[in-house]
């Protein structure tokens, strides 16, 4: 298998390269992405599937004055099976770039700005890992996928300027199912694997697992107070990441969090949410060559701060980007914490709902940032600080100026790391790091 050190000269030999083909005043962007991942699939607390992911794939913009054309190529890391393909390819974007109209709002990169960062984190071998997660279930029906490894991008250009960035995380993504649609669903994810978190998972899943066993109760729609664990707080960071932190979506008025600038509204003083780039595990670069901020502060005070700003809506609206990607939405979200202590949550919330994940959220009303969604694993029934009984499903239908404004009561003294466990073409770079949150009351509809 190719090591990350290799993929990174190799890039750096691949765009020397190709750059010395270049004609005219012709400028090459190249964005590399790549991964070296183990991958672990269980099912009844045993190994089904397992195997190895390298794959690297390598994106190139041909710009030539105001005109561009992108595309991309898989790579071998062969010279002799890459270099055709990458001149083929170079063929075709200068032909397609011919007919493309100019683009006003092209911007990239010039002045050279140089970086290596390289994480090697600290996790079992996959064999080990498999075995710990395996002891772990203890006999229970575990169904799940564990990934970890590797994953870097790279970017190059004609102009000299290089960067890398390679960071090795780990991700289990699991249930305890106990029979029909009754599980728990849990995640343990990061760059450190430590025993002794691990193990604190395990024993509050199997604690959900035993109270699953109970008869539901059916709550009645209404408003109940409610904690929030980190999990169920990502879905709906992710629905205000949908256009609430980008220049763009500020500018045209399409911001879930319109009333922040038409109304003076505001979340909780408690509330600062951060793109935290230096503590994710994201690339602090982005594909026009332009580097990311350690941190840019997006909620303050609870109040709107500073906007994510891509190249583009930079040379739109004549401002200076801070490395956004095209679509201006954070990749390393970090929510301060707060005084609830973790160990406490449930004599903290006294009586009402656990909710431990949501599920299929979108807007309701995207101008009130109102969201609606589905509890499904892990929402409990509390009273006087215990676990009575497993609720039946829920949709909630509320807004974050509730949520996260008038009706929080607190946050969390600690926050959980969480991984996106997506894998659709490659493993994401996706973090959070994230509070759970004491809401006094939370509505739900049916």
């Amino acid at each position: 298998m190719s090591t990350a050190g290799s993929v990174r000269d190799y890039l750096d030999e691949m765009v020397t390269w190709a750059s010395s083909g270049l004609t005219g005043e012709e400028v090459l962007l190249a964005y590399l992405s790549g991964e070296n991942s183990d991958f672990v699939r269980f099912n009844g607390a045993a190994i089904r599937q397992a195997g190895t992911v390298a794959q690297r794939h390598l994106s190139f913009d041909l710009i030539d004055g105001p005109r561009h054309a992108q595309g991309y190529v898989s790579l071998a890391q062969d010279p002799a099976i890459d270099r055709p393909r990458v001149t083929a390819l170079l063929a075709s974007l200068r032909e397609q770039r011919a007919a493309a109209p100019e683009d006003p709002y092209l911007l990239y990169a010039t002045e050279i700005s140089d970086s290596v960062t390289e994480s090697t984190g600290s996790m079992p071998s996959p064999g080990d890992a498999a075995g710990l997660i395996i002891d772990g279930a203890a006999g229970r029906d575990l169904v799940g996928i564990y990934a970890a490894g590797d994953t870097y991008s790279g970017f190059a250009n004609s102009l000299g300027q290089r960067n890398w960035f390679q960071s090795r995380t780990f991700n289990l993504d699991w249930s305890f199912h106990l029979r029909a649609d009754k599980a728990t669903k849990n995640l343990y994810a990061g760059t450190h694997w430590s025993d002794e978190r691990f193990g604190a998972k395990i024993d509050w899943a199997r604690r959900q697992l035993d109270v699953l066993d109970r008869t539901p109760i059916d709550l009645e729609p209404g408003g109940y107070r409610t904690y929030l664990a980190p999990a169920a707080m990502q879905e709906i960071i992710d629905m205000l990441s949908w256009g609430g932190f980008g220049l763009k979506s500020r500018r045209t008025k399409q911001t879930p969090l319109l009333r922040m600038i038409t109304e003076n509204a505001a979340f909780d003083p408690s509330i600062r949410i951060c793109e935290d780039t230096a503590g994710g595990v994201s690339p602090d670069f982005q594909t026009e060559g332009f580097r990311r901020p350690g941190e840019v502060v997006l909620i303050d005070g609870g109040r709107l701060a500073d906007a994510l700003v891509s190249p583009r809506s930079a040379r739109e609206y004549g401002v200076g980007t801070n490395g956004a990607a095209s679509h201006e939405s954070p990749l390393s979200v970090s929510m301060a914490p707060g005084a609830v202590p973790v160990d406490d949550v449930l004599s903290a919330l006294g009586t009402g709902l656990y909710v431990g994940n949501l599920w299929y959220l979108n807007f309701s009303d995207r101008g009130a940032c109102r969201t609606t969604g589905m509890t499904r694993f892990s929402t409990f029934w509390i009273e006087g600080g215990e676990i009575v009984a497993p609720v039946n499903v829920l949709r909630f239908d509320d807004t974050a100026f509730h949520l996260f404004g008038d009706h929080l009561e607190g946050l969390t003294d600690r926050t959980d790391t969480i991984l996106d466990s997506s894998t659709y073409g490659g493993r994401t770079t996706a973090s959070y790091r994230l509070p759970g949150a004491l809401v006094g009351e939370m509505t739900f509809t049916l």
